[in-house]
């Protein structure tokens, strides 16, 4: 792990708790959340494989799943420069220039960029919310991370059929309330879902997120996984939680 990456005003590096990995963030930006970490727990990649994070924020997916798996490399897309910029500091503070590279450019424009049929998986945690939902500053850059201001659940799987090569697997985190559109669009793109989870704050809640594996080209048929629940109780994570974390 290098030491000479210099932190920029309001930036923190925190510790992800895998592989003594760090990250740069900004509170005053966008710091990652639990539904990034559970789709890197959830989302799978094979020795060798090549995975692009498409709207990778400040890198956290393309760090842990480097962490984890045996992917020969991962590539993060990100549209706002200064979060591009984070996340390229954080790969060189860890010293993982050549395992992750990470790109400033637009999901919109991710086949232009990288070529189609030229990864085995791609992962993203997508903006949730559509354009105008509870939209307050659609300059902010959180706004641009939570609402469909720059891309589209619809721009995300088209972009992410064309970059899979045939028989590669795309795994996204979004919100249960999205889930028709979601496996419309999949189907749509000849994505074909292939397994799915639902997250549940508490054993009691409804469900807050859904975690989704599709194939490009598979055959019919889902598996629905058992639920993952956050909370034993408040404040408190269940085992699985923990697992997931590192800790």
């Amino acid at each position: 792990m290098t030491t000479d990456v210099l932190l920029k005003e309001n930036e923190r590096v925190d510790d992800l708790q895998r592989n003594h990995y760090k990250i740069i963030q900004d509170p005053n930006r966008f710091c990652f959340g639990m539904d990034a970490v559970l789709l890197s727990g959830f989302a799978r990649a094979g020795e060798g494989d090549r995975v692009l994070d498409l709207g990778t924020g400040t890198g956290i997916i393309p760090l842990l799943m480097e962490a984890k798996t045996k992917a020969s490399h991962l590539t993060g897309l990100e549209i706002q420069a200064e979060s591009a910029d984070m996340a390229a500091r954080s790969v060189k503070l860890n010293g993982l220039e050549s395992k992750i590279t990470i790109v400033n450019g637009d999901i919109k424009e991710a086949v232009s960029l990288f070529g189609a049929a030229s990864f085995d998986v791609v992962t993203c945690n997508p903006p949730y919310m559509t354009e105008h939902h509870g939209l307050t500053n659609p300059n902010a850059p959180k706004a641009i991370a939570r609402h469909e201001l720059l891309c589209t659940l619809e721009d995300v799987i088209s972009q992410s059929a064309r970059l899979l090569k045939p028989g590669g697997n795309f795994f996204m985190v979004h919100r249960p309330f999205r889930l028709t559109d979601i496996i419309v669009l999949l189907r749509e793109y000849k994505l074909e879902p292939k397994r799915m989870k639902l997250v549940y704050p508490f054993v009691d809640k409804d469900p807050n997120m859904v975690l989704i594996e599709a194939n490009r080209g598979g055959k019919p048929r889902m598996t629905v996984e058992k639920p993952l629940i956050v909370y034993k109780e408040p404040g408190v994570y269940t085992d699985e939680i923990y697992d997931i974390y590192g800790y």
